[in-house]
């Protein structure tokens, strides 16, 4: 749907934001999970050339109808990157490194297709170029699956989270430097939010509320304050607030 590439299109145009490539010269990206060239298309209008790794033939077959002007491989990233070394001068992906925490056969172990995934990309990567992975991780668990994996692999970096109070607007960037520590970038909508956020926590969808970590507990006054602000936003009706809002009532005897 429309939504759909909007949305696409919005991650892709943030992730290449976050390579930070130089602005006098075309660069040569490697985008993973590429799928139908919507991040391609993006890349090429910048002025960049791209090289698209998928493993839905399906997928590469509506990138060759579009008649998208970057090369395409069929491949599972799983068995790594086929490139030369230093050969690109950044990667992209959109919504992809998350299904090598899946084990789709019974030979397949996510940490070894992860590393042999990160350490032949580091490779493949000039010195001093970034890899900017957007993705959808299901818990905090996997998260620290794949970071722990690219820094065995030997990426410095780490996550950054736009984004990080909105249920909805929230996206994941792992932001990988080769060979040379750059600072961090911030996420975007953090800048009312407290230090914590540089060390972002992955919450699971369901957990709203938020935890000891000086955020609010679920059912406390400033839970309720956020909730009814929230509501408010939304245009719904909702009691004014008062000193008597989120106090506990007293036990009945």
């Amino acid at each position: 749907s429309s939504r759909v590439v909007e949305i696409q299109s919005q991650m892709s145009e943030r992730a290449v934001e976050l390579l930070g490539l130089p602005e006098d010269r075309a660069c040569l990206l490697l985008d993973v999970g590429c799928g139908s060239g919507l991040s391609g298309d993006y890349i090429s209008e910048e002025g960049h050339y791209w090289i698209g790794m998928d493993i839905s033939p399906a997928m590469l077959d509506v990138a060759v109808e579009r008649e998208v002007e970057g090369d395409l491989l069929l491949a599972d990233v799983g068995h790594g990157i086929p490139f030369r070394p230093g050969m690109f001068d950044g990667c992209i992906s959109i919504s992809a490194v998350q299904w090598l925490c899946n084990a789709d056969k019974k030979s397949h172990s996510p940490p070894k297709r992860l590393y042999r995934f990160f350490s032949t990309l580091y490779t493949a990567l000039a010195r001093g170029s970034r890899a900017v992975l957007q993705l959808y991780p299901e818990n905090s668990e996997q998260l620290e699956l794949i970071t722990a994996q690219a820094m065995r692999a030997g990426f410095t970096g780490g996550m950054v989270v736009d984004y990080p109070n909105s249920a909805k607007a929230k996206k994941f960037f792992l932001c990988l430097f080769v060979g040379t520590s750059g600072t961090l970038p911030k996420g975007l909508g953090t800048e009312c939010a407290s230090e914590e956020l540089h060390q972002a926590k992955f919450t699971n969808e369901r957990t709203r509320f938020r935890n000891v970590k000086g955020k609010s507990v679920k059912k406390s006054r400033d839970w309720i304050l956020e909730k009814k602000e929230r509501r408010r936003r939304q245009g719904k009706e909702v009691r004014a607030d008062t000193k008597y809002t989120g106090r506990k009532r007293r036990p009945r005897f």
